[in-house]
């Protein structure tokens, strides 16, 4: 996507123009309810930006409010615009970006009239492609400051309280609260992982904006040590590049009250945490693959988590078994054929010129590429290369695919057989790979 920001750069004899931040709930509105997607076991919102309709990510792991892209042809105007560097996971140094104040952010009812916003214009960042949609930004800690704050995994939904409503009070008695801290604008909690037949409490950063179940980092903590089987793999994207590290399993991890068998920790190498600010005693971050399975209360103001199990509790930490990223590389033409009926449109398949009474019809299809392939994976042994375009997985056409079902597909169960068509520099070709479970 291309990024089109007007850069208002203001100066001011006076340097006292930036305020803090402050949502509220408008319209006497005693509650706030957000309908949320929920891609990869992260949460996206929609968001109004001076008056410009956009998509966020909610992640209680960042402190600003970051926006890196926007539609083609739509303009955001942003006032009073400072230069800054800002860094972050990632094997690179700062990025350069600009900060801006007296911002209106619009979320339904919930409200702030003088937003301060950070605006990357990296497009290296832009991670739309690995969701499959159009994320326009990041929403973090001036969200859930000063709100008790509901993530609803099971209804996709995000509900904001406010101190008048006494639905959450009824709420929370029933559920038992967790201590949590406020460090660095982030929520912290210890939790016990154990390692090797050691129990360990550790302290972890409660992440909404990371996908995984466990981020472990072993060269910054004493305690943090690598399972006896890992693999190297590319672990996603940060602020400041690309993420390397290893994948393994520790033996259990108690969250909530419950205890999780073998989750599947990742452990980021030192060259990608090299540029993170870390709270004193921080062992890691607890992720969406775990919190996900939970509805939450993040109650910043008292320094509370409450958390209720969900029906995902007791599902397995599956992991993607075949060794391929997959990203979305934009859209195509292609025309489908169907047949007019008195109850609707019956569509059949793309190019099928069998029936004279069919007619035809172009629309918009995914393109998915082959963005990153792990060394030595099933796919990687088949003949798969980065940057091939897939044409179908078992038979289906991506065209009728999102990134996250290719993905379930790929860390499905072991021994399953998976076929693919690719194309490469125009070329078709055909794999079949089976899944292994090697962590």
């Amino acid at each position: 996507m291309k990024s089109n920001f007007i850069l208002f750069f203001v100066f001011f004899f006076s340097l006292n123009i930036f305020s803090q931040s402050e949502f509220k709930i408008i319209n006497d509105k005693r509650k706030v309810v957000i309908p949320f997607k929920s891609i990869n076991n992260l949460i996206f919102i929609p968001v109004v930006v001076n008056n410009v309709p956009l998509t966020f990510l909610l992640d209680t792991g960042v402190q600003q409010t970051i926006i890196f892209s926007l539609a083609e042809g739509e303009d955001l105007k942003l006032l009073n615009v400072e230069s800054i560097k800002l860094k972050g996971l990632g094997s690179k140094d700062a990025i350069d970006a600009y900060s801006s104040t007296k911002n209106k952010i619009q979320i339904k009812n919930f409200v702030d009239e003088n937003h301060e916003i950070y605006i990357v214009l990296n497009q290296e960042f832009n991670f739309s492609s690995q969701v499959g949609i159009p994320v326009n930004g990041i929403l973090g800690y001036d969200f859930f400051k000063d709100y008790r704050i509901e993530i609803d995994y099971n209804r996709k939904k995000v509900i904001v309280y406010s101190s008048q409503d006494k639905s959450i009070l009824k709420k929370i008695k029933k559920l038992n609260p967790y201590d949590i801290t406020i460090e660095m604008f982030k929520p912290y909690i210890y939790a016990e992982m154990k390692e090797n037949n050691t129990s360990k409490s550790l302290k972890f950063l409660l992440d909404t904006g990371n996908s995984d179940a466990l981020w472990l980092f072993e060269n910054k903590h004493k305690d943090i040590n690598l399972p006896s089987k890992t693999i190297d793999d590319f672990l996603g994207r940060g602020f400041s590049g690309d993420i390397f590290g290893k994948r393994g399993r520790v033996k259990s991890f108690t969250f909530g009250n419950h205890v999780f068998n073998e989750p599947i920790a990742t452990y980021p190498d030192s060259t990608s945490v090299k540029s993170v600010n870390f709270v004193e005693n921080r062992a890691g971050s607890i992720g969406g693959e775990i919190l996900s399975r939970y509805n939450l209360i993040f109650d910043y103001p008292n320094n509370k988590l409450y958390a209720s199990p969900n029906q995902k509790i007791d599902e397995d930490f599956h992991f993607n078994m075949s060794g391929i990223e997959v990203e979305h590389a934009g859209l195509e033409w292609v025309n489908e054929t169907y047949e007019s009926n008195g109850s609707g449109i019956k569509i059949f398949k793309e190019q099928d010129q069998k029936k004279n009474s069919l007619q035809i019809r172009f629309v918009l299809k995914p393109v998915f590429k082959i963005s990153s392939i792990r060394k030595n994976s099933s796919a990687d042994e088949a003949g798969a290369k980065k940057g091939d375009r897939i044409i179908s997985v078992n038979g289906i056409s991506t065209h009728n695919l999102t990134i996250e079902k290719i993905n379930q597909l790929l860390k499905s169960e072991e021994g399953k057989f998976i076929s693919m068509e690719l194309e490469r520099n125009g070329i078709p070709m055909k794999i079949k790979f089976q899944l292994k479970k090697i962590i």
